[in-house]
């Protein structure tokens, strides 16, 4: 049934033109060079160190590797973070 309400939203979302990540729930990744990364429609931060960052989100646990990472920005909707991004992995 899962899958069925998210091909449901999914094609709702191409039929009248709306954005996917919000329509479906998804996370949304931006990122600026290798020293900044905005992650909106998250679900909470699990781990913070220098090094590493974990967030939960609906698709599974978003895997930030760098070094030198600061949370510049913590919101309900919003985490913005600045340092050298080394990697993104995103563990379903």
């Amino acid at each position: 049934m899962d899958n069925r309400m998210e091909n449901l939203k999914y094609s709702i979302s191409e039929a009248l033109e709306l954005p996917k990540d919000i329509v479906m729930d998804l996370p949304k990744i931006i990122m600026v060079g290798n020293i900044q990364l905005n992650i909106s429609n998250h679900k909470g931060i699990i781990e913070y160190s220098q090094d590493t960052l974990r967030v939960n989100s609906n698709i599974g646990i978003i895997k930030i590797t760098g070094s030198n990472l600061k949370l510049k920005t913590i919101l309900s909707e919003e985490i913005v973070v600045d340092g050298t991004i080394d990697g993104i992995e995103i563990i379903s």
